[in-house]
């Protein structure tokens, strides 16, 4: 029979790092990861539950971990959780880390992890290294939903490419001056989404020549409010203005679109304006935008979880997420120039 010494031989590594491979965890290379996985493949290596002390589910609980719960896509993906547990024996706990108002100390209380949970699904923000190094010390099964950290396999859309994406529709419609409304967050709990969002923004336009001009960016923290605020901000420019608006979200691109409306700004004659993520509400107000679906992303990384603690190898890793540009009315070529 085939051990896990026989798989490190085989592939190089130490029996720790085929462990860490096999189950999903972090701290492995997803190069490395790959070449054990297919090293077991060959050899036939089934691993046991004493190799796996996962298998055997200890308290049939998955934990998620989220900044908020009243936000879309935290609301969403904590939806999806729930419903692919449902009727598998498994439970949900939840763990609300709340926002900048709430006292944040360390995450990952071993308490937390070996007596309450079997595996983790954390949705996306920001992490301090420290707790990154908390992460990658928890033997269970982890996924990430939603924005990358560093080492942890992760189910999400790329973010880069559906900012460019969006960016270079509002170029290819003849749109040469843009404003840019980013999503850096109120809390120290937002990830890397807001700053790769930015990237493929910029790059768009630079790729295309432009220039993006300073006073035509503006700050929000993904609610419809802040999209609100930033429009006001906006009508204040000198003329003439920015012929178009790309919001690093669907909600802060809810707002910028009501309050436009409110004041007066006909959309799109006027103002194109564009969001990312896929709201509901963004089909109900004509919003183009580049849809994804989080509830699917965690209902995925829900499944990869149970798979892994069936005992299934290499159950857990990386996947990109679908996403599609939706061009609806809130979008159209510019009145002048």
């Amino acid at each position: 029979m085939v051990g896990i010494e026989d798989v490190a031989a085989a592939a190089g590594v130490s029996t720790a790092t085929v462990s860490r491979a096999i189950r999903g965890l972090p701290r492995v290379s997803p190069k490395t990861r790959a070449r054990i996985l297919e090293t077991a493949k060959e050899l036939g290596y089934v691993p046991s539950s004493s190799a796996s002390r996962l298998a055997s589910g200890k308290t049939r609980t998955i934990g998620v971990l989220a900044p908020y719960v009243d936000r879309w896509f935290f609301g969403k993906a904590i939806a999806g959780v729930d419903e692919e547990l449902h009727g598998k024996g498994y439970n949900l706990s939840l763990f609300h880390l709340g926002g900048r108002t709430a006292p944040r100390e360390r995450l990952f209380s071993r308490a937390m992890v070996h007596k309450q949970i079997d595996a983790i699904l954390l949705l996306c923000m920001y992490l301090h290294p420290e707790e990154i190094d908390d992460l990658h010390a928890i033997e269970m099964p982890l996924i990430v939903i939603g924005g990358p950290v560093p080492g942890c396999p992760n189910v999400g859309i790329d973010d880069y490419r559906a900012a460019r994406t969006i960016t270079e529709y509002l170029i290819g419609l003849g749109h040469r001056h843009i404003s840019l409304l980013h999503g850096q967050d109120d809390s120290d709990l937002n990830f890397s989404v807001p700053k790769i969002r930015m990237e493929g923004f910029q790059d768009a336009v630079t790729a295309a020549g432009l220039e993006l001009h300073p006073d035509a960016s503006f700050y929000g923290n993904f609610t419809v409010e802040s999209g609100i605020e930033a429009m006001r901000k906006f009508l204040e420019l000198p003329e003439p203005r920015p012929t178009a608006m790309v919001c690093a979200s669907d909600e802060m691109a809810l707002g910028a679109l009501f309050e436009a409306r409110r004041r007066g700004v006909r959309v799109p004659e006027e103002l194109s304006i564009v969001g990312i993520d896929g709201h509901e509400m963004g089909a109900a107000v004509g919003l183009t935008t580049v849809w994804q679906d989080p509830l699917a992303q965690a209902r995925r990384g829900t499944q990869m979880l149970l798979a892994e603690l069936a005992g299934e190898v290499g159950a857990v890793h990386s996947e990109t997420a679908e996403q599609r540009l939706v061009v609806r009315e809130s979008t159209a070529p510019p009145s002048h120039g």
